[in-house]
């Protein structure tokens, strides 16, 4: 049939299976938003800004494990988008951005609102498009959407000419190839790996995000329990162990717990099951595992000895992979080695100042009046240590956060969008202060849509966690990261059309909870907390991540 350049991109969304995309119009992308407006099987969310659209896309991927899908138009719009595509790429996350750029008679000639998306987003996208003939959109968009939920997910930008919505051209419709998951390359390395899991006495294993991106939690709880090793996770890896399972230890890193740190510096086996030896987990990474041999499994061979020399590897999908393991594995026994690890455990639980309204206690009593069974968003800092140190994670796709750009903002938006494709889950976003202000204006975008999310600020009034180095290695020189002014966060969330409630007390936080949870629309909870409050356990930058401290230690 013969469509129009902007029919034929909303057909190829129908086509994706996508229910639901986040953007914001503008004269370039007129033409898609009129076709948009004649199917409303399609729901589009207006965002107060398009790095929001690009965060309720991600946010939206991450919990639904579908392709996110954002628009925006073209020069500043576009440019909008990147810190959020970014986020996606440093992630995995499977996401196809859409933008409009001006006419091909109009490209390259400083016209109003062009700028070269392409050229600006090919660092930080799995790959990226710019569409210039009807001919070639139908099967580009879906080779956007192939490309970024193949084998090690990502973003992908598709930057249309306005000249090729409104041209005419032949669609005709197609189903989505189904995607094959990646089989392991090498049975010499299944080999190799097997013979060190039936030599090892103390193993440990350590799950990153690339577990949950590949439907792997099942065989990572069944691999654990036939290894019957103790298990550690990324910030990216939580649920995809139960977290409340007694061979879970917790985070691994430079706000990893005690047992984490120095199970895995003490054992003579490592499996690291989708995870990229980030720095924030090896801290000096000459000194990382460094009585282990290392497995690593990865679907990415350019992850294989990237950061950490390892000494097998198995390179494929984590699901298929671990499910041959477990197959082919006999049952092991550690009893010497969990008994000491259980000990490590009750020897250095997680603490806090219990007296007072902190930051633990509050993700603590969040965990109680939601039973573990929310969707928790974050943004970066403080807040987003406690949030994974404290709330039991059981299932993946329930903790969504920035790790590896750490973009601060990004919550709001996730929140947003992760509650679009859940609307039955609870969804909370947890946010400090610092990062609440920077995309605040998306509760405008909750509020217009009645979607019945709850934003919890943990308000200490500083950039909570550049005031915790600077208290422990800048000899408490605070620059420029007081925010002790005239804000009031309760009068901004209800100008934005949400309820709000100011919490100062513990007494006052069950209340304000209840009320959360009983809302029909977004609410925002404004927790005051102190100011020195600080995240413990921590590694010192450089160091080895057995020389872990915590406030006792100081």
């Amino acid at each position: 049939m013969q469509l129009t350049g902007s029919e034929i991109v909303v057909e190829c969304l129908k086509e994706q299976g996508v229910d639901t995309v986040f953007g914001y119009p503008g004269g370039s992308i007129l033409n898609i938003y009129d076709a948009l407006y004649k199917h409303e099987e399609i729901r589009h969310i207006l965002t107060s800004h398009e790095q929001g659209a690009a965060h309720a896309a991600d946010g939206y991927a991450r919990s639904t494990g579908k392709v996110g899908v954002c628009l925006a138009t073209s020069g500043p719009g576009a440019t909008n988008l990147v810190t959020g595509i970014a986020t996606a790429y440093m992630d995995s996350v499977p996401m196809v951005a859409i933008t409009c750029n001006v006419g091909v008679p109009l490209l390259g000639k400083d016209s109003f609102q062009e700028i070269d998306i392409v050229g600006v987003t090919m660092p930080i996208t799995k790959h990226n498009y710019i569409v210039k003939k009807i001919d070639d959109l139908a099967k580009t968009i879906r080779k956007a959407f192939k490309i970024a939920k193949t084998g090690r997910p990502g973003p992908v930008l598709v930057d249309i000419t306005k000249d090729v919505t409104a041209a005419v051209g032949e669609y005709i419709k197609e189903t989505p190839e189904a995607i094959e998951r990646k089989p392991l390359a090498n049975s010499e390395d299944m080999e190799k790996v097997l013979n060190y899991i039936s030599q090892a006495k103390k193993p440990y294993i350590f799950v990153g995000g690339g577990a949950i991106i590949s439907d792997a939690s099942e065989e990572v709880n069944e691999f654990a329990k036939k290894l019957d090793a103790p298990v550690c996770d990324s910030l990216m890896g939580k649920g995809a162990f139960d977290g409340t399972d007694p061979l879970y230890t917790g985070m691994l890193g430079m706000h990893g717990t005690k047992t984490a740190n120095y199970g895995v510096t003490e054992c003579d086996l490592l499996v690291v099951i989708g995870a990229r030896f980030s720095d924030r987990v090896t801290g000096n990474v000459n000194k990382f595992a460094k009585n282990a041999k290392i497995i690593q499994i990865d679907v990415d061979a350019a992850e294989i000895n990237k950061n950490v020399l390892v000494d097998a590897c198995l390179i494929g999908d984590a699901k298929l992979i671990l499910r041959e393991l477990c197959d082919r594995m006999k049952q092991h026994e550690n009893k010497e080695w969990i008994g000491h690890i259980k000990n490590m455990m009750q020897t250095y639980p997680l603490t806090y100042n219990k007296e007072a309204l902190t930051g633990p206690y509050i993700i603590e009593k969040l965990y109680d009046a939601t039973k573990g069974q929310a969707i928790i968003t974050t943004d970066v800092g403080q807040h987003q240590m406690w949030a994974a140190q404290y709330y039991k994670y059981t299932s993946p796709r329930t903790f969504l956060s920035s790790g590896g750009l750490g973009t601060m903002g990004y919550g709001l938006g996730a929140c947003i969008g992760a509650k679009a494709g859940n609307p039955d889950k609870i969804v909370i976003n947890i946010a400090g202060d610092g990062c609440f202000r920077m995309n605040l204006n998306e509760l405008a975008t909750a509020s217009r849509y009645n979607i019945p999310i709850i934003q919890i600020v943990l308000n200490n009034h500083v950039l909570g966690m550049v005031r915790q180095w600077q208290t422990l290695f800048y000899g408490a020189r605070y620059s420029h990261t007081v925010l002790n002014d005239k804000v009031d966060f309760v009068k901004v969330s209800e100008g934005l059309g949400c309820e709000a409630y100011r919490v100062t007390s513990k007494e006052e936080l069950d209340a304000a909870l209840e009320k959360a949870l009983q809302a029909k629309g977004p609410v925002v909870l404004d927790c005051l907390i102190d100011s020195d409050d600080k995240v413990f356990p921590m590694v010192p930058p450089a160091a080895a991540i057995e020389e872990v401290f915590d406030q006792s230690d100081i």
